[in-house]
């Protein structure tokens, strides 16, 4: 108890020690820069800094975006099909099918370094998310970085209204049922399930589903659809403050699908995907082939402070059954697939290593 209380008074004296050396600064920042300080601006750039500190999902919120948060007023419906986090820049963690973004050949792990004309560099990916969105017609310009590119490669893009975007599936090479799940959207276990039974009733034994590029969704749909593959035992566990754990039990039963199932991943694979994945994986229910997931599994709330503004900060997260955590680190394949780079403005390559990697992997399995 001694040794708690001391801890504790330990962490005090320090957090107040980092309060003295950042009153200190700006104060020497006063008093010594060279051109007349806006005090406002350094403030807000400090308390940006301070929540991005933590990871890529919290961030600082001016009074204008928390009372568009707590309004609940819809974003316009046109769209550019990209889902974003913010890593220096914003960053693409996915491009939706069969949306303007993914014809244009953009990938996860491209950066988009200004929209029309703005830097990212100190937007968050709420701002940035805003931005993107528009009236469907409407063009925006995006400046892209892909891999070591030094020069930005500009696009203009149209944004378009996204119908929800199905399943798809169909049975490959007679016994293989290749099931593709671009958004984990509400009812998607259902789905699933659905598009499951039509394929082994049509021959398939083993499945192959494809989740990259699934980086939206509520993280319960991502729950729900793992629950359809595995019988009983822990799926996941949830950490919230204070160290406080729930975990995410399998109900299935003998109602399971049995099939064997190897998952496709890639960086894209995040958020509910991403949990999908783990309830999988980590379960030894199924291999995956592919790439490391994006690491993008925490929980995000609303704290606001007494001006107006507040933090959207992450407050719980997700590990693995096995308490492994997830949250940054992603999901490393159990067969890892080397994509070939393609530079920006060059049309993707019509070949598809991970999908041949996957169907290899299931014929030996």
């Amino acid at each position: 108890m001694v040794g708690g209380f001391l801890g504790r008074a330990v962490a005090r004296e320090d957090t107040y020690r980092h309060l003295r050396i950042f009153e200190d600064v700006v104060s020497l920042i006063s008093n010594n820069y060279v051109e007349d300080v806006d005090l406002d601006g350094v403030m807000e750039g400090a308390l940006r800094g301070l929540a991005g500190g933590l990871d890529t999902d919290s961030t600082f919120l001016s009074a204008e975006d928390v009372a568009r948060i707590e309004s609940g007023a819809p974003l316009p419906d046109g769209q550019l099909g990209v889902e974003v986090t913010r890593h220096y820049y914003s960053q693409i963690t996915a491009a939706r099918d069969e949306s303007p973004a993914a014809r244009a050949g953009l990938v996860p792990g491209d950066y988009i370094r200004a929209i029309d004309g703005q830097s990212t560099r100190l937007l968050s990916s709420l701002e940035s998310g805003r931005l993107l969105r528009g009236e469907p017609g409407s063009t925006v310009r995006l400046s892209l970085l892909r891999g070591n590119t030094q020069e930005p490669y500009d696009i203009e893009l149209t944004r378009e209204r996204l119908p929800p975007l199905p399943i798809s599936g169909r049975v490959m090479e007679g016994t293989v049922g290749y099931v593709r799940v671009g958004a984990f959207s509400p009812g998607i276990a259902d789905e699933i399930q659905a598009e499951v039974a039509r394929l082994v009733a049509a021959g398939a034994n083993s499945l192959l589903i494809d989740v990259r590029g699934a980086a939206g969704g509520a993280f319960e749909d991502g729950i729900a659809a793992a629950r359809l593959f595995v019988e009983s035992g822990t799926l996941l566990r949830r950490v919230e403050h204070g160290d406080q754990e729930v975990l995410v039990e399998a109900t299935a039963g003998a109602d399971a699908i049995s099939e064997s199932v190897v998952l496709l991943t890639n960086y894209g694979t995040a958020h509910a995907a991403e949990l999908f994945v783990a309830g999988l994986s980590r379960t030894e229910r199924a291999d995956t082939v592919g790439q490391r997931t994006g690491g993008r599994v925490s929980v995000q709330k609303l704290v606001k402070l007494p001006d107006g503004s507040g933090l959207w900060l992450s407050s719980a997260r997700y590990l693995s059954a096995s308490g492994e955590p997830l949250h940054r680190l992603g999901i490393q394949p159990t067969v890892e697939v080397e994509v070939p780079f393609v530079e920006l403005g060059e049309p993707a390559a019509s070949d598809d290593p991970i999908l041949e990697r996957g169907l290899e992997h299931l014929r030996a399995s």
